[in-house]
């Protein structure tokens, strides 16, 4: 496939760094035994740049072997366009270090080192893990029913890497390392532009959100699945199921405090995040502890404000974009809101999704000083839906499940990987859409969040983590028939694959201790607030 590749390279705009065969991501190395459908795989798909990453990332772990050959890197969780890592015991990693990092890694990119891919059962690969030392891989493979495993081998280090790597590290050209917090900030391209590194654009709120989470997860001792795996067995797991969350609910009181501390000028609360980031449960959770605050706060729906359907944009496929800024009726929603605030009545629309109509003056509201509206959406952070509203009446939350569990200590759970596989459960609970539906529109879902979600993170007043350190465990469960029911003939039948690999390294738990009020409700079905 590498000559192949070679050859085709020129039909191509980006680089190619793997090819899919019957469906299934394989490396460039990969020989067929019979006739087979063949696509290349470049840098300007999410397949490919996830190639690429996980080729950079054993770069790093390659250059850290050399130049801390006492002591352990760890790769922690994605950020801003790349991933952060930090060394183990809290050591931290100085700009000086990072600097020798740096230049270790480019000497290995120069000399195009080959990154060998050997295929061996699970016995196999833990006699070798353990033969080299490395017993936090081998443990957790222990864990695995599915055969075979993917060992890379890179300059006398060994990983495991269920992500497919490509065949050297001459190919790895683009990516930029930097000294960041206690440890360091590796970027590299997204698909969008797989040429360049995206502008850096400072994310403090989201970086220190992810390192309270990964301190958190280590004072209870679950900072990787090996470990939730060791609560999983011991039966111990009702006791860090009430941990977590009652730090979620400790965390929602206390932005309940901030708002109703500041009740005589806010009186508008937005919350926005990503899809499947527990938004609906959250907003129901707050609502409560605002009552106990005192407040009386009254939830308005974003999505009664749609356009008409034939006023409602489309996107570059032509298709109906509703995740478009411009499906909303900003201008109506401006002038209510306003007219809400100064304690008028006003009739609110309700917009039918089975007619894409719809139907002005529905009924009438009028809410007092002390009634905050909750406006629960996608454009939540975005100045541009209520632009009519000044600043300072206003609280922005931003809420995602950034997952802070790793595999090991360089295979890092992505957080998209995590809202997918809810958002998979969800839809076959509750929307009659199987995984396969799901994972096709998933692209879609990204790029939405792409534009309309991420460039307005940092903008908010708070961010919530909604992530339980426990929830891979449960959802397992559920996502792994739904996934398995994909057949090799489907387009997504690679990525269901990848992520059955992943949730097979989880021993499954059953939900009867989850209480009906947790954001995993929403999910796997028992909420509390779900609508009879």
């Amino acid at each position: 496939m590498l000559v192949l590749a070679w050859e085709l390279q020129h039909e191509y705009s980006a680089p190619i760094v793997a090819v899919r065969v019957d469906n299934r991501l394989e490396d460039l190395r990969y020989v067929p035994d019979k006739d087979c459908f063949v696509e290349m795989v470049d840098m300007s798909s999410e397949a490919g740049i996830r190639v690429y990453a996980r080729s950079l990332a054993l770069v790093v772990m390659r250059a850290a072997h050399r130049v801390f050959p006492d002591r352990h890197l760890e790769i922690q969780h994605s950020l801003n366009k790349g991933f952060y890592g930090e060394l183990l015991g809290n050591e931290p990693l100085t700009p000086e270090m990072v600097g020798r990092l740096r230049t270790v890694m480019w000497d290995i990119i120069r000399a195009a080192e080959p990154i060998d891919r050997l295929i061996v059962s699970c016995d196999e690969a833990i006699r070798i893990l353990r033969a080299s030392g490395q017993r936090q891989q081998a443990n957790l493979l222990m864990y695995r029913n599915r055969e075979p495993v993917n060992l890379y081998t890179c300059g006398g280090l060994i990983e495991v890497s269920d992500e497919i790597l490509v065949p050297h590290t001459g190919l790895i050209t683009t990516y930029q390392l930097e000294h960041y917090a206690s440890g360091f900030l590796c970027r590299h391209p997204d698909f969008s532009n797989y040429s360049r590194i995206p502008v850096n654009v400072e994310q403090k709120k989201l970086g220190a959100i992810f390192r309270e989470s990964d301190k958190w997860a280590k004072i209870v001792k679950v900072a990787n699945v090996s470990q939730l795996n060791n609560y999983v067995e011991s039966g111990d797991t009702g006791e860090l199921i009430r941990i977590a969350e009652a730090l979620h609910e400790k965390q929602i009181a206390q932005i309940a405090d901030l708002i109703t501390a500041q009740r005589e000028k806010l009186r508008l609360v937005l919350i926005a995040g990503p899809s499947s980031s527990g938004k609906t449960t959250f907003a129901q959770r707050l609502k409560i502890q605002l009552r106990v605050n005192g407040l009386e706060p009254v939830t308005l729906s974003l999505d009664d404000y749609f356009h008409n359907r034939d006023k409602t944009p489309r996107d570059e496929a032509g298709n109906l974009d509703f995740e478009a800024l411009g499906a909303i009726d900003c201008d109506l929603f401006n002038v209510q809101l306003a007219k809400l605030i100064a304690g008028e009545a006003v009739a609110i629309p309700h917009y039918d999704f089975h007619t894409g109509q719809r139907v002005d003056g529905h009924h009438v509201l009028q809410i007092r000083k002390d009634q905050p509206l909750i406006v629960e959406g996608i454009h939540g952070l975005n100045e541009e839906l209520t632009k009519g509203i000044a600043r300072a009446n206003k609280y922005k939350i931003y809420i995602s499940a950034l997952n802070q569990l790793n595999l090991d200590l360089m295979n890092y759970i992505k957080t998209t990987d995590a809202r997918c596989i809810r958002r998979i459960v969800r839809d076959y609970q509750f929307r009659s859409s199987d995984a396969r539906k799901t994972l096709n529109m998933w692209p879609s879902v990204r790029r939405g969040e792409e534009r309309w979600i991420f460039p307005f993170q940092e903008e908010a007043d708070v961010l919530f983590n909604s992530a339980l350190v426990y929830e891979l465990a449960v959802l397992s469960r559920y996502a792994k028939p739904i996934l398995g029911a994909i057949k090799q003939e489907d387009s997504v039948f690679g990525e269901a694959e990848r992520l059955l690999t992943l949730l097979d390294y989880v021993r499954p738990l059953d939900d009867q201790e989850v209480p009906r009020n947790s954001i995993l409700r929403e999910f796997i079905g028992g909420s509390c607030f779900a609508k009879s």
